[in-house]
C-alpha cells in the first residue's frame, strides 16, 4: 500500500544528519518511520558531488567531521560511525601568518603547547582539564542546556572561560600565534569576537580537535549519509527523495511529525497548526550570517608558505587576531571585508580518493551578511594567494556558491545561514523560542529536530536525537536499549 495511505508513527521532513538521526532513533525504538526529502538525494549539507570536473569529489558543505567521534548520538549508534573510514590529518588545523610561519593544533595538548613557546603553559592549563573530561563535556554541550552536568567541575571550568568573548580569552595569551589560534577557532561562532560566549565555540571545537583529530570521511561526507540510509533501510525505514513538503497535507497520517528544516521552514509548512505565540517567537529568531563558498579542482597541492599548512585538512586564513576580529565585526555590521577570514578545507591532503592522482580538491568559505549578493571570489583567492603564492596557477576549475545558491541547494540555509539561526548567547539558551523543551512546538505531534533547535549547527545528530527522545516520551514509548548496543 502507498505510504500516502498508511498511518505512521512518525514522519520526518528533511534528511540532513539530524533528520536521519531522529528517524534511526525512533525506528530502533520500534516505531514505524518514513523520511521525506525534497532534493534528489538525502543528506542536506552532508553530500558529495562532482561539482567542478569529473573525478573531483567535493562535499557540498560539511567535510571536517569534528563531532562524529565525540557526539553522544554517534556513541549510541556506533554502527553508523563505524560504517565509514574516518581519516585524520597529520596536522589537525593550521593558521598561517605573514612571514611564512603558522600556528597549528596537533594531536595532543602537550604537543601543541610545546609549539606555542611562552604561551605553552597557559594553553596546557586551559585545555588539558577539558580534554581529559571530554566525554562529560560533550554530553552537556551537545544537549539542551537544561540538562544537569555529569561533571559539575568540568562544566564550571568550561562556563567560566566560555561565557566570555573571544577577545577576552585572547588576552590570556601573550604571543601573536596563540591569539591568532583563538581567533580562528572562535570565528566558527559566526559572531563578532567581542560578543559574549564566542569563547565557548572555540574552546569546544578545540577540545574536539584534540580528542578526535577533525577527520574527513574517506570518499566524501556523502558516505556518512549513505551509512545512515543503510542503517534505516535495515530497520525498514523508507527515505523518499524528490518529495518536497509544502504543507502537512503532503504527508501521510502520523502520530508525530518531525521537521529537519529551519525554524522558518517549519512555520512555512505547518504555520496553520502552530500557535500565534510560537510563530511570533520564530519571527524574532535571528538569522546568522551567510557564507560565500568556492570549490576548486587543482592540478596540485596548495603551495602554502608555511609547511604545517600543507599537512592540515583545515586551514584558517585571516592573519592576526585583530585582522580576523575586524572581518567578523564588518560582517555583523552588514559589510563585506576586503580581506575576509576564510575557512579552507583540503580534504585530498589526507584522502586521495577525492581527486585524480596528483590532483586535489579544495574549498573555502567566508562569512558575509545574510542574503548577500556580493561575489567574494577574488577576495577569497587573494587571501589564499597571500599565504600560498602560486595558488592561482593550479586552478583547473572553480564553482562559486553565493548565499542565494546555497539556499536553492538547501532551503534550510536561509540567506546563506548554514547554522539554522545565529549563535548568540540568547539563541544558544533559547533556541528557537523560549520553551522548556525546544524540540516541542506546543502543538501536539509537531516537533523541530534541525539545527534551529539545541545544540545548533554541526554534524552531531544531537538535534534529531533530542527531538526523538521527546517524541518517545510523549508517545510513552520505552526507549529501546537496541540503540545503546547497536
Amino acid at each position: 500500500m502507498s505510504s500516502s495511505w498508511t498511518s505512521l508513527d512518525a514522519a520526518i521532513v528533511g534528511s540532513g544528519p539530524n533528520g536521519l538521526a531522529a528517524a534511526l532513533s525512533l525506528a530502533r525504538a520500534g516505531l514505524s518511520v518514513e523520511v521525506f526529502e525534497g532534493s534528489s538525494s538525502p543528506g542536506g549539507g552532508c553530500r558529495t558531488q562532482e561539482l567542478t570536473l569529473p573525478g573531483f569529489h567535493h562535499d557540498v558543505c560539511s567535510t571536517i567531521q569534528s563531532m562524529v567521534t565525540i557526539s553522544p548520538f554517534f556513541r549510541a549508534f556506533p554502527d553508523v560511525r563505524d560504517a565509514v573510514s574516518l581519516l585524520k590529518p597529520d596536522v589537525v588545523m593550521a593558521h598561517p601568518l605573514d612571514g611564512g610561519h603558522a600556528v597549528c593544533v596537533e594531536g595532543s595538548v602537550a604537543q601543541t603547547a610545546r609549539s606555542l613557546g611562552a604561551d605553552g603553559d597557559r594553553y596546557r592549563r586551559l585545555f588539558s582539564p577539558l580534554v581529559d573530561d571530554a566525554d562529560a563535556l560533550a554530553a552537556l554541550v551537545l544537549a539542551p542546556l537544561r540538562s544537569l552536568p555529569r561533571s559539575p567541575l568540568t562544566m564550571a571550568r568550561f562556563g567560566l572561560n566560555g561565557l566570555s568573548s573571544a577577545t577576552h580569552l585572547a588576552k590570556r595569551f601573550a604571543t601573536p600565534e596563540a591569539k591568532a589560534l583563538i581567533a580562528g577557532l572562535c570565528s566558527h561562532a559566526m559572531s563578532p569576537l567581542d560578543a559574549p560566549a564566542t569563547s565557548a565555540f572555540g574552546l569546544f571545537l578545540n577540545v574536539t580537535a584534540h580528542v578526535g583529530g577533525w577527520p574527513v570521511v574517506k570518499g566524501g561526507s556523502g558516505n556518512l549519509t549513505n551509512a545512515f540510509v543503510t542503517a534505516l533501510n535495515n530497520e525498514g525505514v523508507i527515505v523518499h527523495v524528490d518529495r518536497p513538503i509544502h504543507n502537512l497535507g503532503d504527508l501521510p497520517r502520523s502520530r508525530a511529525t518531525l521537521f529537519d528544516t529551519s525554524a522558518w521552514g517549519l512555520v512555512d509548512i505547518a504555520g496553520d497548526h502552530l500557535s500565534a505565540r510560537y510563530k511570533a517567537g520564530v519571527t524574532r529568531f535571528q538569522r546568522g550570517p551567510g557564507v560565500f563558498k568556492i570549490d576548486w579542482a587543482l592540478s596540485g597541492p596548495v603551495p602554502w608558505s608555511a609547511e604545517p599548512c600543507r599537512r592540515a585538512a583545515t586551514v584558517h586564513v585571516g592573519g592576526t587576531f585583530n585582522e580576523v576580529a575586524s572581518c567578523e565585526k564588518d560582517v555583523a555590521r552588514g559589510r563585506h571585508p576586503e580581506k575576509p577570514f576564510c575557512i579552507v578545507v583540503q580534504a585530498s591532503v589526507v584522502d586521495d580518493t577525492r581527486a585524480p592522482i596528483g590532483q586535489h580538491t579544495l574549498w573555502a568559505y567566508c562569512h558575509v551578511p545574510n542574503g548577500s549578493d556580493v561575489d567574494m571570489t577574488e577576495r577569497i583567492e587573494n587571501q589564499i594567494e597571500r599565504f600560498a603564492p602560486g595558488f592561482r596557477d593550479l586552478i583547473l576549475a572553480r564553482v562559486a556558491t553565493s548565499t542565494a545558491d546555497g539556499e536553492r541547494h538547501n532551503p534550510n540555509y536561509v540567506g546563506g545561514d548554514i547554522t539554522g539561526g545565529a549563535g548568540t548567547l540568547r539563541q544558544t539558551l533559547l533556541r528557537p523560542t523560549a520553551r522548556w523543551n525546544s524540540y516541542r512546538t506546543g502543538t501536539p505531534g509537531l516537533y523541530l529536530c534541525s539545527a534551529s533547535a539545541p545544540p545548533g549547527g554541526g554534524v552531531h545528530g544531537m538535534c534529531g536525537y533530542g527531538a526523538a527522545r521527546a517524541v518517545l516520551a510523549d508517545l510513552k514509548v520505552r526507549h529501546s536499549s537496541r540503540s545503546d548496543q547497536s
